[in-house]
């Protein structure tokens, strides 16, 4: 059994629902690999084997070591039924359309590592929020982007089918960590010639809500721009 954990929703970070929920500690109880925010969508998480890295919107990374630190939405998992892959002429385009079919991802989750020098890269990094809290959609309209050329690193993230697109992004959510762990950040829009890595698929998904959280308990969701809402605030440009 191959387990995807999310904690929160995305649909939650739409309903100004920005506070941390979870801790680092109990976030890795269920993951090695993942990503997500921290509380007040302070800047975007990688997780690469058990290693934690948050970007903040000064485009500085910061590896992070304090356990009670908080996350209002994160997905994790522990690698385990890896399938190699290698591809040529990379981009957004060619992970949504082909590889997406040739792999046949379009009704399952799955997790992509990918390594290897891009040719252009444009990243986004959420800037940390304060109470009351603006809506997912109205932050990722006015955050800082950070592009760069010719940067080693490694692209790493998830897929979910389109089913599940409230509570999460339809499609690839994918971060970039260079080698040097300088650069970070949500993918926008990258191109690369050829990179290397691997895929698994999951069989289960662990959906976890913040039950003692009275913000979320209370809070409503406008379902009928949700999506539109989602989309948007991925902002993926290829």
């Amino acid at each position: 059994m191959n387990v995807l954990y999310e904690h929160g929703t995305l649909a939650m970070l739409m309903a100004k629902n920005l506070a941390g929920t979870i801790t680092l500690k109990d976030l890795l109880k269920h993951g090695s690999c993942g990503l997500g925010t921290f509380e007040g969508l302070d800047g975007e998480v990688m997780i690469l084997d058990n290693q934690v890295y948050q970007a903040d919107s000064t485009g500085q990374v910061h590896h992070i070591t304090d356990m009670t630190t908080t996350l209002p939405f994160a997905s994790v998992h522990f690698p385990k039924d890896k399938q190699p892959v290698s591809l040529t002429k990379v981009d957004f385009d060619l992970l949504n359309k082909d590889f997406v079919a040739q792999h046949q991802l379009q009704n399952v989750f799955a997790a992509l590592r990918l390594h290897g020098t891009l040719s252009d890269v444009l990243i986004r990094i959420a800037p940390k929020q304060k109470r009351p809290y603006p809506s997912l959609l109205e932050v990722a309209q006015g955050q800082p982007t950070f592009p760069r050329q010719n940067i080693s690193g490694t692209i790493f993230g998830y897929y979910a089918p389109e089913a599940f697109g409230s509570i999460t992004a339809a499609g690839w959510h994918l971060h970039f960590l260079s080698d040097d762990h300088q650069y970070e950040g949500h993918l926008l829009s990258f191109a690369a010639a050829q990179l290397m890595g691997d895929y698994e698929v999951f069989d289960q998904l662990d959906q976890h809500f913040p039950v003692n959280n009275k913000e979320f308990r209370q809070s409503d969701v406008d379902l009928a721009s949700l999506r539109e809402g989602i989309a948007q605030s991925e902002g993926h440009q290829n």
